[in-house]
Order: C-alpha cells, then structure tokens, then sequence
C-alpha cells in the first residue's frame, strides 16, 4: 500500500511539473495568438473583419492622373542607402512593409504583405505570417527569404535610420513555410511595431548587385504602383499596377486610385509654382499663409478650375527652423545658442513674411497632449528628470519660454540679453564692431541653405540683420540639392535649415534624431550633434512605458530636454495644410488625426470629372 501511494505522489508530481511548465511556456509567449493588427498600447481600434480604413472613400473611382512639380532632382532609383538623391515617393508607391499604418490612430498597424502579427505579453518577440497571394511586381512569389534579406540587409547596408532597429534584433528565423519570428534583445515594446513597418524588397533583384551604391535600376516592389518611365532629374511616371495582388484588401480598399503619378522636377521653388498658374501639374502644397491669401487670384483660380482646400490635422508641430552644429566649438555653450535664440526677431519676421498669422512652435511636440507644459515640472515627469538634475541645462525643470520681441525691428531688449549672454561665455566686440573670442577669433556662422529655398532665405535675411547688431557675421550659402545633401550628410555647416515632424506615437526614430550615434555616423537625423544621456533616458522610459500615461511623462520630459537645448531656433507650424489643386481631384470628408500627412495624397485621393 506504501509503494502504491509513493508511486501515485510520484505520478501526481510529474504531472504537476508539467502542468507548471505548460504554464510557464505560455507565460513566456503571453499567452500569444496570431492577430490582424497591433497597437502601441490597448488594441487597435479597427476589429479583424474591418471593411476599409475610416479616411478613405470605399467607393472611389479608378482613373486619372495627379501630377506633382517640386523643387531639386534626383540622381538614384536606391531610396534604402545614404549615397544618391532618390525621390522619397519610391519607398511607398513601389515598396511594402509587412504591416500598413491606419493614420486615424497614434499608432496601429494592420496586417498587409502580413496576414498576421504574433507577440509576447512582454513583446520580446514578433511573428509574421505572410499572405499566401503576396507577389512582387514580376510576379515571383513575397518569401520569408526575401523578408529574411531585407532585414539583414538594410540593417547592415542601408540607411543609418534602419541599424537602431537592426541592432535590436537577437534573431531572425523561419518557423514555417510563409512564417518568420524575430526574437529581440532589449525589451522595447515599440520595436514589434517598428519591424512590422520595414520594407520588403526582392533578394533576387539584387543579386550581382552592391545594395549600398547608388543605381538608376528599375526598382522592383510588391506596391501598388510600377515606375514605368523616368529621366534623371526631370521626372517620372508612376503607373498602377492592374495586376497588383493586395487590390482587394481591406486596408487597400480606396486607396491608390490614380491610373498615373507624375512628378516633374524644376531648379527653383519659384518657378514650381509658376508652372502650377500654367496649368502643368495639377496639385501644389502653400506653406505661406500670407501667400496663400494674396497670390490665390489668378484666372483659374476665379474660374472655379482650381480649388483652395484647407486640411486640419491634431498632429505635434514638430521642430522647424535653423539648427545649430554643436559638433563647433562656438555653438557647445547653451548661452551662446540662447544669445542667438535671442537674436532671432520672431515677432517682426513673422509679421513681415506671414502677415502675423501662425503660431510658434514652443516645443518639439506642441498642438498636442505630448507637448510639456509650461512651469516647473511636476508629477511623473518631475520623478523621471529629477535623477539627471546636474546634467540639465537651465530651464528644463524650472520650464523653459523662448524669448519674445515687442514686434519692432531693433528688438533692442533681447539684443541686449543677447550680448550679455555672448559676454558671459567669453565673446566681446572690438572696436571695429566685431564679435571675437579670448583667442581673438571672429565669431563667423556659415549657414546652409538649398537652392529654391525662398522661405528660408527671406528669414536667413532678416536673421542676418539682426546678428550684425551682435558683431557677428552670417555667410548665407545657397547650393544645389547634391550638394546639400553632400554637406549635411557630413555635418560640414554651422547652421542649416531644419525641419522634423513628429508623430502622436514618438518611439525609436527619436534616437535616430537625437542619439548620440548619430554625432558622426555620417546620414543621421542628429543634425545638431546632440549628446544628451537624460535625453536617451527618457526615450528608453517612453519605449519601456506600458500606459499611456507613462508614455506621455515621459515624451514631456524628453520635450522639456529638447527646447531647453537651445538647439533649434524655432519658426512657425500650422495645424492646417493648404493645398491648391485642379477640381477634378477629390479626398474624402472624413480625415484621419494625422490629416495632410503620410498617406493621405495620392493615397486616398481620387480624379472625378
């Protein structure tokens, strides 16, 4: 009777053992199921049986052609690497990621190359199952192998922005005929979401091929649409594919319904617009308020042959203006940038060149919850700053404003408070009237601005008035857009034009901006040379954030490190967008959160006679 019992606690024993570590494997997955979609925090709002996205007319015609006019050129047809000028529309017109972004949402993504997504609890892991009916344009079959290259590939071999993500992938399996899983090695519960956006390119286009030089090939995606005609830096001719394999599904339903998509490239930004009063191309973007007010008469505008729309959105206003290079030596102390942030007459410029009507960017994530708020830190985001109060520069716990001008051109307080600043960080004027240092060097900013750039020129030339006050001499450089690219791609500038848009979900991509890789891999965002660790301390808070209400401390207290920087002289933003365009060419009255924003045009807009 003894040994019965023994064997039965034996029996009993193992199956407990089993049981718990049954348990425990499904702890480790999350208790894991394969999903149509992801969101960053809760579930995506659009259920597995969603008919189309919420922005889109599900009943626009097919047909037409939109034609675009910009300022520059192009010199490649490679978008994934640093060498080359390759229009940005390669990338979403030709190409896929796994995953599509609804931009009714911060962020959600939906299943696309993908039919489903698998993660843990924990998101130290993603799976993807592709479509069975996923091809690229030639016809060949989308394989876990291509996925497989495309990572290894652009994580290596492409553009700076994709080794962040790479770097954080401990490894990349297939786990069935059409699955592949990506184990991760930090935890970041961004980093699903961000793999699932990455693009899916053919391995077999490119054998024989070096990925990181630049090409004019003929590019080969699974997208919508094939670039069928070109002619380096004057135009091309995008045609929708008819035999496109994700025609039907939902998330593509409305969207890219324009037979043709022409871009047409043009020396100055000037001369674009004056080619849109002529009729030859059919949409143009106006970011001047005051023009769009005052030169929107011409006849076909009155003829009704040419609509004004105004799109809203709720997205953050982004950081936009002149960037200082604080890979110099003169721009390393903060009182010298808040000098010249002083100096900057924001009043006067806006009302000469805006007529007074936008808004100043006060933030990097102002017109949104994200953006910090004024005063002295509190709550969580005092808790999250407070550790790193001897590495903060004055003004990101006690909050920082920018300085304001009584809207006169002589601006003489602040061009006081200016030269005190100068002062005090070992400038003086001689008696020539010019800035020098202890070492009786002259204070000189070369600053970078791209050939068509009228915005910015007219600021640059106001700004440059206002620093000769100061003693210092501003040496405008207008260049080509290869040449532009050529300098701030190896950060050879003092100043540059600068503008980053921000997103209702920042994550990853705010080490690319501001990560100190990025001071001299040459190709980043980081054009400022910034090297802040409270800053990469609070975007890992962000990542590692599992509410909304962490996440957004800690995106308030990376903006309150970023202003209080003093690294940006700030223009304006708008929160709406101002596009002329011929009547034939509709969108939906529905818009996303984002409005006038990645995905919007062409995407879901349609030609109706």
């Amino acid at each position: 009777m003894l040994q019965m019992n023994h064997r039965l606690n034996f029996a009993f024993s193992v199956f407990f053992v089993l049981v718990v570590l049954s348990f425990l494997g499904l702890t480790r997955a999350g208790i894991s199921q394969p999903v149509h979609g992801i969101a960053m925090y809760g579930e995506p709002a659009l259920g597995p049986n969603y008919p189309h996205l919420p922005y889109v007319n599900p009943n626009a015609p097919k047909g037409g052609t939109m034609e675009y006019g910009f300022a520059g050129s192009f010199d490649s047809l490679n978008p994934w690497i640093v060498k080359g000028r390759a229009p940005w529309a390669i990338r979403s017109l030709v190409y896929e990621p796994l995953m599509g972004r609804n931009w009714d949402e911060p962020f959600s993504l939906y299943g696309l190359l993908a039919e489903s997504i698998e993660t843990s609890d924990e998101r130290d892991w993603v799976e993807f199952t592709l479509r069975e009916e996923a091809k690229f344009s030639n016809g060949n079959q989308v394989t876990v192998e291509d996925v497989i290259w495309s990572f290894e590939t652009l994580g290596t071999k492409g553009h700076p922005r994709y080794r962040t993500a790479w770097n954080k992938i401990e490894s990349i399996t297939q786990t069935g005929e059409r699955s592949v899983r990506i184990d991760f090695n930090v935890i970041d519960r961004e980093i699903p979401l961000i793999v699932g956006l990455r693009p899916i390119l053919p391995k077999s286009e490119w054998e024989g091929r070096e990925f990181d030089q630049s090409s004019l090939e003929l590019p080969i995606g699974s997208g919508p649409y094939i670039l069928s005609e070109f002619e380096t830096g004057r135009f091309l001719k995008f045609t929708r594919n008819p035999d496109y394999w994700g025609a039907d599904l939902p998330f593509n339903k409305g969207r890219h319904n324009f037979d043709e998509l022409i871009y047409e490239y043009y020396g100055d930004g000037g001369v674009v617009f004056e080619a849109f009063k002529a009729g030859e191309f059919s949409t143009f973007r106006e970011y001047n308020s005051e023009k769009w007010d005052t030169l929107y008469n011409f006849p076909a505008v009155q003829d009704g042959d040419v609509v004004k729309s105004e799109i809203p959105n709720e997205r953050p206003s982004g950081i936009r203006g002149f960037v200082f290079n604080t890979r110099k030596e003169k721009f390393q102390d903060w009182r010298v940038r808040d000098a010249l942030i002083h100096a900057f007459n924001y009043e006067f410029i806006n009302q000469t060149l805006e007529g007074g009507k936008p808004p100043r960017i006060t933030s990097y994530f102002s017109n949104s919850e994200l953006g910090m708020r004024t005063g002295h830190a509190t709550g969580k985001v005092k808790d999250l700053l407070e550790p790193f109060q001897d590495q903060l520069l004055p003004g990101v716990l006690e909050g920082y404003v920018l300085p304001q001008s009584d809207g006169s051109e002589q601006n003489r307080r602040n061009i006081r408070t200016a030269s005190q600043f100068l002062k005090e960080a070992g400038w003086t004027v001689d008696d020539a009237g010019v800035l020098r240092d202890k070492q009786n060097n002259v204070f000189e900013i070369d600053m970078v601005l791209v050939q068509g750039a009228s915005e910015a020129l007219a600021i640059a030339n106001i700004y440059e008035q206002a620093l000769q006050r100061l003693g210092i001499k501003l040496v405008i450089t207008i260049i080509d857009s290869a040449q532009y690219r050529e300098r701030t791609n190896s950060y050879d500038f003092d100043m540059a034009f600068y503008s980053r848009g921000m997103s209702l979900s920042p994550g990853n991509e705010q080490y690319l901006y501001w990560g100190k890789d990025g001071i001299n891999t040459p190709g980043s965002r980081n054009w400022m040379g910034m090297d802040n660790p409270p800053a990469e301390e609070m975007i890992a808070s962000m990542l590692r954030a599992r509410d909304r209400e962490d996440f957004v401390a800690a995106v308030r207290a990376l903006d309150r490190i970023l202003i209080a920087g003093r690294y940006v002289v700030p223009i304006w933003f708008t929160d709406v967008s101002r596009i002329a365009h011929k009547k034939e060419l509709k969108y939906p009255d529905t818009l996303p959160i984002y409005g006038d924003w990645i995905g919007f045009q062409p995407d879901v807009w349609w030609y109706e006679d």
